[in-house]
C-alpha cells in the first residue's frame, strides 16, 4: 500500500473532508457530496456490488485500495470498507497518488 495515499487520506480526514459507513457514503454518492469512494480490496461481494452499481449509476469514481485495516487505520479509526471524499481537489490527490510512475509509458517528442 502506498504510504503517500495512506497519509494524504489522513489529512483529508482531519480536513473533515470524509464520510465514512456505508449508509454515509451512499448518502453522500447519491446527493452528489461525494468525489471519489475508496473502497477496500477485502470488500465483500455483497458491498463490492453495490457500491460499483451505485458509483456507476451517479458517475463517481471508485477506487479499491487496501485493506480494511489499513484504510481505517489511515483515518484513525477502526477498520472500514468505505469512504467517500468530499472535496475534489483532495479527490484528484488522491487519484494520483495511486499512479505508479513505473506505469506510465514514456512518450517521445
Amino acid at each position: 500500500m502506498n504510504p503517500k495515499f495512506l497519509n494524504q487520506l489522513g489529512l483529508a480526514m482531519r480536513a473533515g473532508k470524509l464520510v465514512t459507513g456505508d449508509e454515509g457514503v451512499f448518502k453522500a454518492i447519491r446527493s452528489g457530496e461525494a468525489k471519489l469512494v475508496i473502497m477496500a480490496e477485502d470488500a465483500s461481494a455483497n458491498t463490492r456490488k453495490k457500491f460499483q452499481d451505485k458509483c456507476q449509476y451517479y458517475g463517481v469514481t471508485l477506487m479499491e485500495v487496501g485493506s480494511k485495516y489499513e484504510l481505517g487505520r489511515s483515518i484513525g479509526k477502526e477498520m472500514r470498507v468505505t469512504i467517500g471524499v468530499l472535496d475534489g481537489g483532495f479527490a484528484q490527490m488522491l487519484q494520483k497518488s495511486q499512479v505508479n510512475p513505473a506505469e506510465v509509458e514514456h512518450i517521445d517528442q
